[in-house]
């Protein structure tokens, strides 16, 4: 017979406050969610979950030069999930998000990888010590450098 807990949910949501509290990688925190009720226009959404803001109206701001944009991850901080075209409007490198013009994904843009640094799939070129266990044979343009005796 299961046992109900009725401590198990209020220990479920005071982690959850203090992760939203204190931590900005596992999601936005109160500050953000404050300043984006505030100051935020939602501009639109990725395929990721991903939610894309600007300043209301397209305000400048006085002290940037240009109206501030940000995004509210899905769950986890991972900058490498904003598509590239969202990532041209976050940056300025263009003026109209792709909600508002019929964007199309060109032929050579890949689907999302995530960074995979300090795992076994990470990228090893062919002299890296990790690539395949052993470093191959030096060509011949390199001598070592010996102390003089």
């Amino acid at each position: 017979m299961k046992t109900h807990d009725p401590w198990a949910r209020d220990d479920a949501a005071m982690k959850t406050f203090l992760l939203r509290f204190f931590t900005w990688w596992t999601g936005h925190t109160f500050g953000t969610s404050l300043w984006t009720w505030r100051f935020g226009e939602h501009v639109g959404d990725d395929e990721y979950g991903n939610r894309y803001f600007r300043t209301r109206g397209g305000k400048i701001d006085p002290t940037l030069g240009f109206e501030r944009r940000w995004v509210l991850y899905n769950g986890y901080a991972e900058p490498t999930t904003i598509s590239p075209s969202w990532h041209g409007w976050m940056h300025h490198i263009v003026d109209v998000p792709p909600t508002e013009e019929n964007y199309r994904p060109r032929e050579w843009e890949k689907p999302h990888r995530p960074n995979m640094t300090g795992t076994p799939a990470a990228y090893r070129p062919s002299g890296s010590t990790l690539a395949r266990g052993r470093r191959p044979s030096a060509t011949g343009d390199y001598k070592p450098w010996t102390p003089d005796r």
